[in-house]
């Protein structure tokens, strides 16, 4: 195996060692380079032997002596070196098989690639991972690793996604958890499907991992209105998200007294969905979930409360509008309204939007799009300023779901726009113009 190598920055110990764009890598130490996990590994040695393939096939030894930590100063085509691995799974609640017609193409990507996890977090679902990968993994001690379950029940797991390995590939689990690899957990939970005792099930099974499983996150399914064909799947109500959250929060208070930490928790949406008060923030722990949804309005709203008895500004008349999801409008609007009693020439109105794209099921701010903004703001007095959550944008910052960017929907509703990320100082600060 071979990579190819796309630039040489200039005066790095590669450009130094006469190492040229055009060639290939073919190993560190006599270790084979096969992607950017491998590279990134073994460029960790002082002295590294490189063996180099020009462009005429030749092969040439490369002795480079260096820091720990510095880089080689090659450049590759992908941040993987390699193509990103899709998903081979179908699975019964897959959000992408939920989308419309005529979107991005990068949306319909859907990623399972384990060096995503180790790179960004990404939550992977062991099906895609050969023995190399796996053998590579405890080698490297990559951790931690975050892993998609959805249920320990074999069989069911299979049937979940659409794959006769998924309960297989479960297996992995517990070479992981043996070579101390710590694991994070995702669950989406499908009422009546594996929730309910299934979910006992889980967790059990779980348990049996720790210490190295460290947060297991239980996210209910998101369901479009573009699901003909699917597998027929119902959404939460107030008594199915109660018992998911009895459930939890039997095992996480359990968990509190034999390992010191909860580690099971179920995502915000639970506890909107069963009306029942959010946790305090001694319940989340270190917030290990959070971009599962689990803890965010409470770390936001201690945050926020921190901020606002800290502030001592004064501010200048502000008339303002913040957009956001039903879901969290609740939220938003009483830390607007305690806000408004310290300073009195404050206007901010919050409005929640409905997700006419998606459908209305849908009411999570990150699933808003840029045509449900403008339709739904466009004869509205929204001030001098709208402020709108970073989740409803690319990673970029610039553009909606649907394509519309930031740019479209500031002309559009002539108004000056600030994106605002999910934490209560920057919120504050947002709302009263610093």
């Amino acid at each position: 195996m071979a990579v190819n190598i796309t630039g040489v920055i200039k005066k790095s110990y590669a450009y130094n060692a006469g190492i040229k764009s055009g060639e290939q890598l073919l190993s560190i130490n006599g270790n084979d380079i096969m992607d950017v996990l491998d590279y990134r590994f073994y460029i960790l040695e002082h002295k590294l032997n490189l063996i180099i393939l020009d462009e005429n096939n030749n092969k040439r030894e490369v002795i480079i002596n260096k820091g720990q930590y510095d880089d080689l100063g090659l450049e590759f085509e992908t941040y993987l070196m390699d193509k990103q691995h899709s998903c081979r799974n179908k699975c019964i609640f897959c959000f992408i098989d939920q989308l419309p017609k005529g979107m991005r193409e990068s949306l319909y990507f859907k990623d399972d690639d384990s060096r995503l996890s180790f790179l960004f977090g990404n939550y992977i679902t062991l099906t895609n991972l050969t023995e190399h990968e796996i053998s590579r993994i405890i080698k490297m001690h990559i951790s931690p690793i975050n892993i998609s379950i959805h249920t320990t029940n074999p069989e069911l797991r299979c049937k979940m996604m659409h794959n006769r390995f998924a309960g297989q590939a479960l297996q992995a689990l517990e070479r992981f958890a043996k070579a101390n690899i710590k694991i994070n957990c995702q669950l989406v939970l499908c009422p009546g499907i594996n929730d309910g005792q299934e979910l006992i099930r889980t967790l059990s099974d779980l348990e049996k991992l720790m210490p190295a499983v460290e947060s297991i996150a239980m996210v209910p399914v998101g369901l479009t209105k573009y699901r003909d064909g699917l597998y027929p799947l119902k959404k939460y109500d107030k008594k199915s998200a109660s018992d998911v959250i009895d459930i939890a929060e039997s095992f996480g208070n359990r968990f509190i007294e034999k390992y010191g930490s909860r580690i099971v928790c179920p995502a915000d949406e639970f506890y909107i969905i069963a009306e029942r008060q959010m946790p305090d923030t001694e319940f989340y722990g270190d917030f290990a979930q959070l971009e599962n949804g689990v803890g965010l309005v409470t770390l936001l709203t201690s945050q926020f409360k921190d901020a606002l008895a800290d502030s001592d500004e004064k501010i200048k008349d502000r008339d303002i509008t913040i957009a956001t999801g039903i879901s969290a409008y609740p939220f938003i609007q009483k830390l607007v309204d305690e806000a408004k009693v310290k300073w009195h020439n404050l206007n901010c109105k919050v409005i929640p939007i409905i997700n006419d794209f998606f459908g209305h099921d849908i009411v999570v701010a990150g699933l808003i799009t840029g045509t449900d903004l403008i339709n739904q703001l466009k004869d509205k007095d929204l001030g001098t300023q709208l402020l709108i959550p970073s989740v409803m944008l690319r990673q970029e910052r610039d553009m909606f779901l649907d394509n519309i960017t930031l740019e479209q929907l500031s002309n559009e509703l002539n108004i000056d726009i600030r994106v605002v990320d999910n934490d209560g100082y920057e919120l504050l600060d947002a709302i009263i113009g610093v």
